[in-house]
């Protein structure tokens, strides 16, 4: 899987240096690069039908339970909630007292949304140095669950969250994703369910 797009939100070169959301970035990125479709490859290959019409298109919950499953394995701890009442986050870093923590979206662009709030007031609040964010690019979300959140609705925003983190010492990263090729030859990626949306 490509990253084409990578934003960092951050004023602070104390967290840009920070030893534990450099070895994040590093794991984050190297887990989205293994993820592969069909599963064993070594290439993700999408096949290229919308998701606009209901049983077409392409799910998103196998191939980030890969990118969850990769993390783990290198020291992750998963479904953990960071502040009480704002729900749980997918992955979580923790080191010498710093916690990173990283976001696989499945939702649309308010879950998106929703997501990136919540890692930025943790950074407020000082509870993590360091939120990622993967969402698909719209080229690979047209073939993705209908109305997916992707990086493109994002970027207007990227500013606005910037700002609301502005005078803390934390990160957030947005990582647009895309597939390596388009296959007609490649089954359909499943759709499953996780209490919101058929992903």
């Amino acid at each position: 899987m490509k990253i084409p797009k990578i934003r960092i939100l951050s004023h602070s070169l104390e967290t840009l240096t920070n030893p534990i959301y450099i070895q994040a970035k590093k794991q984050v990125e190297n887990a989205i690069q293994q993820v592969d479709w069909p599963v064993g490859t070594g290439t993700f290959s999408v096949y290229p039908e919308s998701g606009k019409k209901r049983g077409q298109g392409n799910g998103v919950k196998p191939i980030k339970d890969n990118f969850i499953k990769d993390l783990k394995d290198q020291g992750w701890l998963t479904e953990l909630a960071i502040i009480i009442g704002l729900g749980k986050v997918d992955a979580v870093l923790t080191s010498e007292g710093k916690i990173a923590v990283a976001e696989w979206e499945t939702g649309n662009v308010s879950s998106s949304h929703r997501s990136l709030n919540k890692m930025a007031f943790a950074i407020q609040q000082q509870l993590i140095i360091a939120g990622f964010l993967i969402v698909p690019c719209r080229n690979l979300a047209k073939y993705l669950t209908d109305r997916i959140g992707n990086y493109e609705e994002l970027e207007p925003y990227f500013n606005f969250w910037l700002n609301s983190i502005a005078s803390y010492p934390g990160v957030l990263v947005i990582l647009g994703i895309e597939q390596d090729e388009i296959s007609f030859d490649v089954p359909r990626i499943p759709k499953g369910t996780d209490g919101r949306a058929n992903n």
